[in-house]
């Protein structure tokens, strides 16, 4: 029962931390560290990368009407070699362009990086340089613009903002919100054009995950049970959280989120300083 009570909590972290600028697998580092959680499943990629699969169930549930419509618009746009006038053509391209980046970084950089930050106190100090960066952002990004104004080479230049998330502690959606920012995005259209953007690559990370766990690639046996619970918890934890996110930045500024990465690197440092 212990570890199916940790994979219930590492789900729950897991899902609110993956849309929030909090950076999730910053978050499922720390989380057993600081509660002493030496269970190699719990603490391994492979369990992590599978939570991912969770929140993208989130992602599909609570964003199917948008992909009920982008997907058949892009298909459509490529039938047509045009954009015509509806709006969804183009952010299926729009989207398209920004997963380009991670797809090639990804199968090279993400196990050797998450690999090398997987210690709490490196992952303390992504955590400030995360909040540094998206503090900065939030304050001098224009946010007058919204999905209409995203153009081609900027949609890559997120796409590139998405493949840095893949060190522990910098977060996806902080990264890509704070680029978002910096082009003049509101904070509620940063947030939704991550959210899109996000959905394919956790997508492909998640599945390529499961391939290695169900063949033993992964180094670690599988645990149906606790895996199953900690996906559950991460899909309700997600949906919550993505609904959270969306209201919450329509009239409030990303400061609560840059105080508590920079209070949980802090209380990171002290732990680890006192053991």
């Amino acid at each position: 029962m212990e570890i199916t009570f940790q994979a219930l909590i590492m789900g729950i972290v897991q899902g609110l931390t993956e849309f929030l600028p909090v950076s999730s697998s910053g978050h499922l580092v720390i989380v057993p560290a600081l509660l002493g959680w030496t269970d190699p499943f719990i603490t391994s990629l492979a369990f992590s990368v599978m939570l991912h699969l969770g929140t993208l169930v989130a992602l599909l549930v609570y964003f199917r009407s948008d992909w009920l419509a982008i997907v058949p618009a892009g298909i459509a746009a490529l039938r047509e070699r045009s954009f015509g006038t509806d709006p969804n053509r183009r952010l299926a391209w729009l989207l398209l362009v920004s997963t380009i980046p991670a797809v090639i970084a990804g199968p090279i950089l993400n196990d050797r990086l998450e690999a090398a930050v997987r210690t709490a106190d490196d992952v303390a100090v992504a955590l400030v340089i995360g909040a540094a960066i998206l503090w900065l952002a939030d304050r001098v990004g224009r946010k007058v613009d919204g999905l209409d104004k995203i153009t081609f080479p900027l949609a890559f230049v997120f796409g590139l903002a998405q493949s840095i998330a893949l060190v522990p502690g910098i977060s996806r959606a902080g990264i890509t919100i704070s680029a978002g920012l910096f082009a003049g995005l509101t904070r509620e259209a940063a947030a939704r054009f991550s959210f899109l953007m996000a959905t394919p690559i956790i997508a492909g990370a998640g599945l390529f995950e499961a391939r290695s766990l169900l063949s033993g690639d992964a180094g670690v046996p599988l645990q149906a049970g606790p895996l199953l619970v900690g996906m559950v918890a991460a899909l309700i934890a997600g949906l919550a959280a993505i609904e959270l996110m969306l209201r919450y930045v329509r009239t409030r500024s990303y400061g609560i989120f840059v105080a508590e990465r920079v209070a949980l690197a802090a209380l990171v440092l002290i732990v680890f300083l006192r053991r």
